[in-house]
């Protein structure tokens, strides 16, 4: 293979973990999630079936929720709720539409996972998820100092593979046999990553989307 670094320098040290901050962008605001107090709001805007099609773990009330909410928090994981800044796609100002997380961090390599990422299907197709992942993305490269932000998904979930693609970031390939469904089957997971090298130019396309979205509506 290839080495498309031969000339790479000692990388900065990793901020870890976020500072608890507010990340405001063009229709969503992203806070971090207190389990005790998120968990029942977050349930209710995540009960419709599509929503846990792909994703494994779906809890069966709020409490169970808030009980995997704190234990993943304690595990290392920092998911972040998803609000609207303003009504936007039949829904009200200040309306939990979805929850995205920082996970599988590796301070030492400065890389982190961006995933766990559900939105009520009303937002679907809409700019919450850009604009969702533009602010995770800005802070992990800008803020926290990381070198590479990998997202991965469902190889069946033709929609977030997608999406994610439409971000910018580069297929990096399939991880066979990788994850256990909530139905016993074991998935595939398709990997994609966006390393400090790209930022820059996936941030001006994701911005100019987002812009040309405002023009649009």
């Amino acid at each position: 293979m290839r080495d498309d670094r031969p000339d790479d320098t000692p990388w900065p040290a990793m901020v870890w973990p976020p500072a608890s901050t507010r990340l405001t962008g063009h229709v969503v605001e992203l806070l971090p999630c207190d389990p005790e107090r998120d968990a029942g709001p977050l349930f209710c805007a995540l009960r419709h079936d599509a929503v846990w099609r792909h994703i494994p773990g779906r809890p069966p009330d709020a409490e169970r929720f808030a009980e995997t909410l704190a234990k993943r928090r304690a595990e290392g994981r920092f998911a972040w709720i998803v609000r609207l800044l303003r009504p936007y796609a039949g829904q009200a100002a200040g309306a939990i539409v979805g929850t995205s997380s920082y996970l599988d961090v590796c301070v030492p390599d400065a890389r982190v996972e961006v995933g766990a990422t559900a939105f009520v299907p009303a937002v679907w197709g809409t700019k919450v998820n850009p604009d969702t992942k533009q602010l995770l993305l800005a802070h992990a490269f800008e803020t926290l100092g990381v070198g590479r932000v990998q997202l991965k998904t469902d190889v069946r979930n033709v929609r977030s593979q997608q999406a994610i693609a439409r971000l910018g970031a580069r297929y990096e390939g399939t991880l066979r046999r990788h994850q256990r469904r909530d139905d016993g089957t074991v998935r595939d997971s398709v990997l994609f990553s966006i390393v400090a090298e790209e930022w820059p130019a996936v941030r001006e396309a994701l911005l100019a989307r987002l812009k040309e979205a405002d023009r649009a509506s």
